[in-house]
C-alpha cells in the first residue's frame, strides 16, 4: 500500500511528555497502528564484534562491458557501490546474458560475495556449467560485512558522470533483484524479510534531508523515484502514536538482508545444483589462462582494483558495531548520524558521520576503530534510554 504522508501537517506539533496526544491530532487509524516496540539493548558489552567494509564506488556506475584477455572472454560485474546486495540478482542477469551469449556452457566466475554467488546461480539456471574461483568465500568476503539493508542508489555514480542510459538499465536491473528477492521471503531462518524503519529527528525530515545534501560535494546520483511503486512510503507518525523521544518520527517498511543466513542460502543453492568452488588467488587478469573454462564472469567487487588494475574504483570505508541479536527486536532507526538496524545475525549499528554519503570517501583501511564503534553505540543507548523511559511512562 502507497502512502503519501498524509499526515505530515500532525508531525509540526511535537512530542511534549509521556504518550501526549491533544484533541486536535487524530490518532492512526487501527490499521496502521504500530505494534509495541522493545528498546535495543544499546550497552557497549554487547558489542560481539566491529566490521569494516570497503564499497567499490564507480563513478560511471559498475562495469557491466566484455574484455578479452589472451583466450579467455571476460564479462565484468563490479563496482556498484553500497548496493551490491541490493543490485545483485539484476546487474547478474546483465552480465549472465552477456556471458551466455558467447556460446559457451562451462563458464567460470571469479569471486564469491554477492554478485559472484548471483552471477553464478543464474548461469545455472541458463543451463551452464560453472565453477566459483575465489580466494575467499563468505563469511570472508567483503560483501559479508554489509548492513543488510535495500539500498539499490546507494553510492551507485555520480549524477553528471554516468551515460544517458545509465538510469534506465539501473530501473531494469533494480525491479529485476527485488522481484527476485520476492522468492526468498518466508523461507526457513528469514534470509530476506521485511521490517519497518524509523526516521528520528527533532528538525523537520525536509530540513533533515537538506542537510545531508548539504554535504554531497560530489553529486551522488538517486534514482529512487524512478521504482517508487515497489515499497511504502515514508508515513508521518503523530505524536502519541509511538514510543521514540523525538519531535519528528516517519515510518516505513523495507526489506532486510540477513546476510549470514542469506549467504549460505545462496551458497547451498549453488552447490546443490552442481557447483563447485575452488580457493584460488590471482594477482594480475593473465593469470586467467590457467582456468579450463573460456568465458569468465570478473565479480571480485573491490578486490578488482588490485586485480584489473581499475583505478576507476574508489573505496567509501564504512564500519558496523554488532550488537548481540534480540529475538523480540526487528525494526530499524534512522537517528542523528546512525544507521540502526535489527538482523537475525546480529543489530547493526553504523555511524555515518557528519558527511552522511561522503563519509569514508577514498578511505582504504579497514582496521576497525573500536573507540569509534563504542562511540556509536553509546549514541544509541541514549536514545533507547529514554524511549524506555517513555515506553514506561506510558504504561502507567
Amino acid at each position: 500500500m502507497k502512502r503519501r504522508n498524509f499526515l505530515g501537517a500532525i508531525a509540526a506539533f511535537g512530542l511534549s511528555g509521556c504518550g501526549n496526544r491533544t484533541g486536535t491530532v487524530p490518532p492512526l487509524p487501527s490499521y496502521d497502528a504500530l505494534p509495541e516496540l522493545m528498546p535495543i539493548r544499546a550497552d557497549v558489552d554487547r558489542i560481539f564484534r566491529v566490521t569494516v567494509c570497503l564499497r567499490p564506488f564507480r563513478a560511471a556506475g559498475p562495469r557491466l562491458d566484455v574484455e578479452r584477455v589472451g583466450d579467455k572472454t571476460v564479462v565484468h560485474n563490479y563496482g556498484h557501490g553500497g548496493s551490491g546486495w541490493s543490485l545483485s540478482w539484476g546487474s547478474s542477469s546483465v552480465a549472465v546474458e552477456k556471458a551466455m551469449a558467447i556460446g559457451e556452457r562451462n563458464i567460470a566466475v571469479i569471486g564469491c560475495g554477492a554478485l559472484g554467488l548471483t552471477s553464478a546461480i543464474l548461469l545455472q539456471r541458463a543451463g551452464a556449467k560453472v565453477t566459483i574461483y575465489a580466494k575467499e568465500r563468505p563469511p570472508e568476503v567483503r560483501s559479508a560485512r554489509a548492513t543488510g539493508s535495500w539500498t539499490p542508489d546507494s553510492r551507485i555514480a555520480l549524477e553528471n558522470s554516468v551515460s544517458p542510459e545509465f538510469p534506465a538499465l539501473w530501473e531494469k536491473m533494480c525491479r529485476y533483484s527485488f522481484h527476485t528477492y520476492e522468492s526468498y521471503l518466508g523461507l526457513a531462518g528469514s534470509p530476506v524479510e521485511w521490517t519497518d524503519r524509523y526516521t528520528l529527528s527533532e528538525s523537520p525530515p525536509e530540513e533533515m534531508r537538506a542537510n545531508w545534501r548539504r554535504f554531497d560535494t560530489l553529486g551522488f546520483a538517486h534514482y529512487q523515484d524512478r521504482v517508487n511503486d515497489l515499497t511504502p512510503h515514508f508515513q508521518d507518525l503523530p505524536p502519541g502514536s509511538h514510543p521514540f523521544p523525538t519531535r519528528y518520527a516517519q515510518r516505513t517498511s523495507s526489506l532486510t538482508f540477513n546476510i549470514a543466513g542469506y549467504s549460505r542460502q545462496l551458497v547451498n543453492d549453488f552447490l546443490t545444483e552442481g557447483g563447485k568452488i575452488e580457493r584460488v588467488e590471482f594477482h594480475s587478469p593473465s593469470e586467467l589462462k590457467r582456468l579450463p573454462e573460456k568465458v569468465a564472469i570478473n565479480a571480485t567487487g573491490y578486490g578488482a582494483r588490485a586485480l584489473w588494475q581499475d583505478e576507476s574504483i574508489v573505496p567509501v570505508r564504512g564500519q558496523i558495531a554488532w550488537l548481540i541479536p534480540q529475538p523480540e527486536v526487528n525494526y530499524g532507526v534512522l537517528y542523528k548520524s546512525l544507521n540502526i538496524l535489527a538482523r537475525r545475525d546480529g543489530i547493526v549499528v553504523q555511524d555515518s558521520g557528519k558527511l552522511g554519503e561522503m563519509d569514508g570517501y577514498n578511505d582504504s583501511n579497514e582496521a576497525p576503530d573500536r573507540p569509534a564503534a563504542e562511540s556509536a553505540v553509546q549514541v544509541a543507548a541514549e536514545l533507547f534510554g529514554r524511549m524506555s523511559l517513555r515506553c514506561r511512562c506510558r504504561s502507567l
